[in-house]
């Protein structure tokens, strides 16, 4: 094979842990306007009916912002704005419907498509849609009468998820039905949030064309947690109208209401939805919830912690027994997962130096939480760690948690592929079976 062929067979098989993860979830996609006239437009396009093909059931909410304005200006009329919204007057509606409904045939059309030789051949996906959003008037904010430019009252949530369960891909226009019969002109910001938090979506995904988010030293943020989210919106100014502000702010709003995890990509980079969605690293900014539990290097203080973690498991020989006395000169090794200020998880990482290894030992999760994936997210974040030091492989020793490794990546060993330092320390009564995983 090529080299090219043999990367396309790697990258093919690395993304198969995420196509399995990813598979039956909902995740509510924000389109915005903006990216149907763009170059890579057809490759979004290709990108969410891929999404579709592998199982996950969307919900894509469209913006026709720039198509609005076009359509206005065509017109002779000038849109007034307040605080970045639109003022929708009601003898400027019909030209608003107009954009919008023009928006939406353009993207059902689109998704549609099977073009031989294309990527959308045989994709064959059911688009659908509905009066799922009832709205309301905005009403006179600082005194401004808003007309027709509405807010989300409420969603019809047993609507959203019927479509979704037969297998369509629900698209959704900023527009809104009131109980008075009249049409509104909503932010499709505000429609993508109020629907993700109301179906439980897992994922919230805005296209953005303002280039990646970064800090004021340029360094790209590849994740935020609410609270930094939230600094970074205050320091960008409560006024601000850039898209990137738009975007990570609807994600902000989505986790804030119970979404685990929301994300930024860019609408000009090809690939940006599957380089975010089935890399390691992804290509965007994920923003997640806040957690009362919390990762983080362990101080001498969490010694008396740690302990009541591990002596069960060392009374059952899952463990090697540590004194208090040991535990104490290699606390630095350590991480704890804390909630509530008790520890209620633990793990170590030793760098055997000039080998490019580093072991990893006393992976212990308190009982009472258990069977909930802390142990993962644990050693996930020892990876980092490893990582972060330029260390190439991981290696762990054990004797009745060898499925669990293997689950985790690692691949059974042999005494001989230990580093020699670590070698001449092995205890041959324990017999442990030693794993190695490549970072």
């Amino acid at each position: 094979m090529s080299e090219h062929t043999d990367q396309y067979v790697n990258w093919f098989r690395a993304s198969s842990p995420y196509i399995n993860a990813h598979r039956g979830k909902t995740f509510v996609i924000m389109l915005p306007g903006d990216c149907i006239d763009q170059p890579n437009f057809p490759n979004i396009i290709s990108d969410i009916a891929l999404l579709n093909s592998l199982g996950v059931k969307l919900v894509v909410v469209h913006g026709a912002r720039t198509q609005i304005e076009a359509q206005l200006n065509a017109s002779g009329v000038q849109s007034k704005f307040h605080r970045g919204v639109r003022i929708t007057e009601r003898e400027h509606l019909a030209d608003v419907l107009k954009a919008v409904g023009q928006t939406r045939f353009t993207l059902e059309a689109n998704l549609s498509s099977g073009l031989p030789n294309s990527p959308m051949h045989g994709s064959k996906i059911r688009i659908r849609g509905g009066n799922f959003i009832t709205a309301m008037p905005q009403g006179v904010i600082d005194g401004i009468d808003h007309h027709l430019t509405g807010k989300v009252r409420s969603v019809d949530t047993k609507g959203v998820r019927e479509q979704l369960d037969e297998g369509s891909i629900t698209l959704v226009s900023p527009l809104g039905n009131s109980f008075t019969g009249e049409v509104f002109n909503l932010s499709f910001a505000d429609v993508a949030i109020h629907i993700a938090t109301a179906i439980q979506a897992d994922k919230l995904i805005a296209y953005n064309d303002d280039g990646p988010i970064c800090d004021k030293d340029g360094s790209r943020y590849r994740e935020l947690t609410l609270i930094k989210c939230e600094k970074f919106l205050v320091d960008q100014g409560q006024n601000n109208t850039s898209n990137t502000y738009f975007s990570l702010r609807a994600c902000y709003k989505a986790c804030d209401g119970g979404v685990p995890r929301a994300h930024v990509i860019s609408a000009a980079e090809d690939g940006a939805l599957l380089k975010e969605l089935f890399t390691r690293d992804g290509s965007g900014t994920m923003v997640y919830r806040d957690s009362y539990e919390t990762i983080r290097r362990a101080r001498i203080e969490d010694v008396l912690g740690i302990l009541n973690l591990i002596e069960p498991l060392e009374n059952e020989g899952i463990l090697v027994k540590r004194s208090r006395e040991r535990l104490e000169t290699e606390i630095d090794f350590f991480t704890v997962m804390e909630k509530d200020n008790l520890i209620i998880g633990c793990s170590a990482l030793y760098p055997i130096e000039d080998e490019n290894f580093a072991e990893i030992a006393c992976v212990a999760i308190h009982p009472a939480y258990q069977r909930g994936g802390r142990a993962a997210k644990l050693l996930s974040h020892l990876e980092k760690q490893a990582e972060g030091a330029k260390l190439k492989r991981l290696l762990v020793l054990t004797t009745q948690t060898s499925h669990w490794f293997v689950e985790q990546g690692f691949v059974e060993g042999h005494i001989d592929m230990l580093p020699l330092k670590r070698k001449e320390l092995y205890n041959y009564h324990r017999n442990s079976k030693i794993f190695i995983k490549n970072l």
